[in-house]
């Protein structure tokens, strides 16, 4: 692994364990000499990540959709910051520069990208780890729903299982660096 693709909130939430996180990952990413590929904002969950890997010596490459930019959301110390045309462009550039994917809290977006890159990864488009940072139990209810989806049939089990979930950030990059793809649906194993 060299690029971690950390998908995050740029709001900060109601708790300080969110930012405390955030800021910690970006800390370990920077730690083991890895680089951080984000969405490129300045505030929320997303600054302090972004912040704390540039502080340890990290780089940086932020990933913003030109209308964002406009909004002045754009981190303006990154080590690189590429400006794209929209959410789509986004998403795929974030998947392309990064070798493995993990959530952090977040809203709609972060599951958004989350989802986008686990179903990659189920189709066989991508073969990269994805992990979500638990923080305080945040995923919880979202993993119950993948459960249900297991049990209803409409996600296979080893998917469910393929998605590495720590709550310490150490634990999680030590998990994704040991991670071995699966299958994908279309394969015959």
């Amino acid at each position: 692994m060299r690029h971690i693709t950390v998908y995050c909130g740029a709001s900060s939430g109601h708790r300080p364990s969110y930012v405390e996180s955030a800021a910690d990952f970006g800390r370990r990413i920077a730690s083991l000499g890895l680089g951080l590929v984000y969405g490129g904002a300045g505030g929320g969950l997303m600054g302090a990540l972004a912040d704390a890997a540039l502080e340890g010596g990290a780089p940086v490459i932020g990933v913003i959709p030109e209308h964002l930019v406009a909004h002045e959301v754009a981190h303006p110390g990154l080590t690189r910051l590429d400006v794209v045309s929209g959410m789509h462009a986004r998403k795929a550039r974030m998947i392309e520069l990064g070798d493995a994917f993990v959530a952090l809290p977040g809203g709609f977006g972060t599951v958004d990208e989350l989802f986008e890159v686990l179903t990659w990864a189920q189709l066989g488009l991508h073969g990269k780890p994805c992990g979500l940072l638990d923080v305080d139990g945040y995923f919880q209810p979202l993993l119950a729903y993948v459960r249900h989806a297991v049990d209803e049939g409409f996600v296979r089990k080893p998917y469910l299982d393929n998605i590495v979930v720590a709550s310490d950030p150490g634990e999680l990059l030590d998990a994704l660096g040991r991670h071995r793809s699966l299958p994908h649906l279309f394969s015959a194993a």
